[in-house]
């Protein structure tokens, strides 16, 4: 009996979606749910002295919860200053949540930016509250 050698490669191209099928839908199952945001608008502390006085503003998004202990999370945050003749770096971790009522929080964030233009900016802000609307 003669084998068709399309029918046969027609199998192996449907075993081969299958499998593929199966690996996506594993995957999806691995896939763990979006935790939260916070939004956050911040401006530097002055730094350097008399016309090189001058600080910076910076926004952003944070990233999604860090668990921290059993009970707690930080964000991190990766953020470009605005560019006056140059630009600072802020990567930071935020502190712990700060309930403020309803099941809302805010986080906390002190640190500094990094070195540029032989000077480096302290800064303090807390984000914005998780979910506003919601």
């Amino acid at each position: 009996m003669k084998r068709d050698p399309f029918e046969y490669r027609k199998r192996i191209r449907e075993r081969e979606s299958n499998e593929e099928a199966e690996k996506v839908s594993n995957e999806e199952a691995e896939v763990k749910p979006q935790t939260h945001v916070h939004e956050f608008v911040a401006s530097t502390k002055l730094a350097e002295e008399n016309d090189d006085r001058h600080n910076h503003r910076f926004a952003g998004v944070t990233s999604e919860v860090i668990p921290k202990g059993r009970h707690s999370h930080v964000h991190r945050i990766v953020v470009n200053t605005d560019f006056l003749d140059h630009h600072h770096e802020v990567i930071i971790e935020t502190g712990p949540p700060i309930p403020v009522g309803n099941g809302k929080h805010v986080h906390f964030v002190k640190g500094m930016t990094t070195i540029n233009d032989d000077h480096e900016h302290d800064l303090e802000f807390a984000t914005l509250i998780d979910r506003p609307l919601v």
